[in-house]
């Protein structure tokens, strides 16, 4: 499936991710600023998290709760990491065992600790206000 849209879509763009993706862990793929983290908050909103995503680059990993402080999604972004054993010491494993959202930057450089049912969703950048996502169907 490909969705071309801008920022006023975002959150028909995120109702459509919820409902359309094969899986809860998904692998959001772009260049720098393509809006990666953008999407991710307002996925994040839509699912009924409290409070403002925001991009874990320093931190790793963010973790979101609903209005009944459960756990609803956890938010990587892995652009720091130098190897990959680095998400070991995280306990990556153990996130990938939950049944909540799964939402990853740069999951690239830990591709092979990702498990076999993750969605890989590519973002394109068409011009500064409009972009392309591709999602597998």
């Amino acid at each position: 499936m490909e969705i071309t849209y801008n920022e006023s879509q975002l959150t028909e763009v995120a109702n459509t991710l919820i409902q359309k993706a094969p899986s809860k862990i998904i692998c959001f793929h772009g260049e720098m600023g393509a809006g990666k983290t953008t999407l991710i908050k307002a996925i994040v909103r839509q699912l009924g998290g409290v409070g403002e995503a925001s991009s874990p680059t320093f931190g790793i990993v963010n973790e979101y709760h609903d209005q009944d402080e459960q756990v609803l999604a956890y938010h990587f972004d892995f652009y720091r990491l130098n190897d990959e054993n680095e998400a070991f010491d995280l306990g990556i494993e153990d996130y990938f065992s939950t049944d909540v959202w799964i939402f990853m930057e740069w999951a690239e450089k830990v591709k092979s600790l990702l498990p076999f049912d993750t969605t890989e969703i590519v973002i394109k950048v068409v011009d500064k206000t409009t972009r392309t996502l591709l999602l597998p169907e």
